[in-house]
């Protein structure tokens, strides 16, 4: 059974939320990402004062950039979604693999889902 016109105006603004969260997310850490090192670790000074410190900033800095493309996969993801939700209403929420209804709920919890 196809979502009915209310789901659908919900899914969408789920959808719609949920971008909105990505990209504030996304803009917070390219303003991050642009600040100095000094800046953005709290140094007092931009030269190392323990080997460690390179170590928890390397790892700080790669944690980001995988945040970054996870959520920029997440972004494409609800794009996609959106054009599907518009292009095609009435196959929104079919599986793509199984061709059975996405339950509703799961939607509502990831309204980008495709199975």
């Amino acid at each position: 059974m196809a979502l009915s016109s209310s789901q659908l105006k919900h899914i969408e603004k789920r959808l719609k939320d949920e971008r909105e969260r990505a990209l504030t997310a996304l803009n917070r850490d390219v303003a991050e990402f642009s600040q100095s090192d000094q800046d953005r670790t709290g140094d007092i000074t931009s030269m190392p004062l323990h080997m460690a410190d390179v170590g928890t900033d390397t790892m700080q800095e790669e944690l980001a950039a995988s945040n970054q493309t996870r959520i920029s996969r997440e972004l494409a993801d609800i794009d996609d979604a959106l054009t599907r939700l518009y292009e095609t209403p009435e196959k929104f929420g079919v599986s793509e693999s199984t061709g059975a209804q996405i339950p509703f709920e799961r939607l509502d919890a990831i309204p980008w889902a495709r199975s």
